[in-house]
């Protein structure tokens, strides 16, 4: 397969699948497309029933090119990762890895165009992330929970705002920022830099003020970072964890037990938001809705950091509290999504972090519009059983 067979085959999925997330490649299946969170079978009329060994090979050899350094990841470590640029088209993250003897390749399409917090449809208090003097901003989820997307919305607002040097370090770039007031430098790794830990050090030097690091992969990433939020540096990452007590609890659990209580100090001090993000598969409709759990830092979190949660001082019911402040649980933005018709009751209690809380709101908006709350029906008092009762408490009464 040629690299101009390769290009009409991605242009094909995509004119049929305008609105794909992800290519599947995997020998033993036909061309497959994620669309709004479902794998299917797509592009049928080119013949290809399903992939052979020889297809997957030589889309990998179109994918890695000349690029030794993933071709060397591949061979010594089962897989790499690439970026992938049709042209005219789209930009794409590829992840190529082998399985039994053959090579599957997944490819995330990265859009072109920087978003705003209200083409996300996100709360405007995560522009308070961007005016952020200092510290680390987390954005946290699973893989394809859009926390770059988000990410880039925050520096978005940087650009338009703050006349500064961003230095951005990721695997691979994926959005491309057209300086306005900021002036923006943008490493790959494995092409501008080795590892996050080594980029981020060198970073130090190059007199930025907000640094993005892709992602905290490890303890010396993390420890790096809260460096350069304790000099005077504004530092974006991603963490997967799926909530903000588990951030908190992962970066902790990146060190030995003898340095916990130092960390903890020194987090509780640089830490200023946890955003965590799930996507929602929209009710009645084609698409997907972005629910949220955003914790800013006051007094009681970073005590609940340096000295750990306990009854009534939890991470959860700390956030709950502070609402008002535009901070809000999983299942508080999971109801209200459900209260606006985002989503049906079901998607509701399935993503709920507390199912008891995501149902007992629900129950009260039904309430509210009149409509049951429950699906029992038909219950009726056995009249045998209560004269019974009465005629037993009679005689005790005598």
């Amino acid at each position: 397969m040629t690299r101009k067979e390769f290009d009409f085959i991605l242009g094909r999925m995509l004119d049929e699948n305008p609105r794909l997330s992800d290519i599947n490649f995997t020998v033993g299946k036909p061309l497959q497309a994620e669309v709004d969170g479902f794998l299917k079978a797509v592009c049928q009329d080119l013949g290809i029933e399903k992939l052979t060994p020889y297809h997957t090979e030589t889309m990998m050899l179109n994918l890695v090119g000349n690029d030794r350094r993933g071709i060397r990841h591949l061979l010594t470590h089962g897989s790499c990762d690439v970026s992938y640029y049709l042209s005219g088209r789209a930009r794409f993250r590829v992840n190529i890895f082998s399985q039994r003897g053959n090579y599957s390749i997944v490819m995330r399409q990265l859009p072109t165009k920087v978003p705003t917090l209200h083409e996300l449809g996100l709360p405007a208090v995560l522009s308070e992330v961007a005016r952020e003097k200092n510290g680390i901003a987390l954005v946290t989820g699973a893989t394809g929970s859009g926390k770059s997307t988000t990410l880039a919305a925050v520096l978005n607002i940087i650009n338009r705002e703050k006349a500064v040097h961003v230095v951005t370090l990721e695997d691979p770039v994926e959005f491309v920022h057209e300086p306005l007031r900021a002036t923006f430098n943008q490493r790959e790794l494995g092409l501008d830099f080795d590892s996050f830990a080594n980029g981020l050090r060198a970073a130090l030097r190059q007199a930025p003020k907000v640094i993005l690091v892709g992602e905290m992969r490890d303890r010396e990433t993390v420890e790096i970072a809260l460096s350069a939020a304790e000099t005077g540096h504004l530092v974006l990452s991603t963490l997967h964890t799926v909530d903000a007590g588990q951030t908190i609890h992962r970066i902790i659990g990146m060190f030995e037990l003898e340095e916990e209580r130092l960390i903890r100090i020194r987090l509780a001090d640089s830490l200023r938001w946890v955003v965590s993000q799930r996507l929602l598969p929209k009710a009645g409709a084609t698409g997907r809705v972005a629910a949220l759990e955003i914790m800013g830092t006051n007094l009681r979190v970073r005590e609940a950091i340096v000295h750990g949660e306990s009854e009534g001082k939890t991470f959860y019911e700390m956030i709950q509290q502070a609402r008002p402040f535009g901070w809000i649980t999983f299942d508080d933005n999971i109801i209200d999504l459900y209260q606006h018709g985002l989503i049906t009751e079901e998607t509701a209690l399935a993503y709920a972090s507390k199912r008891a809380v995501v149902k007992r709101g629900i129950d009260q908006i039904k309430a509210a519009r009149g409509e049951k709350t429950t699906d029992i029906e038909g219950l009726q008092i056995d009249q045998e059983y209560s004269e019974r009762i009465g005629q037993s408490k009679g005689f005790a009464g005598e």
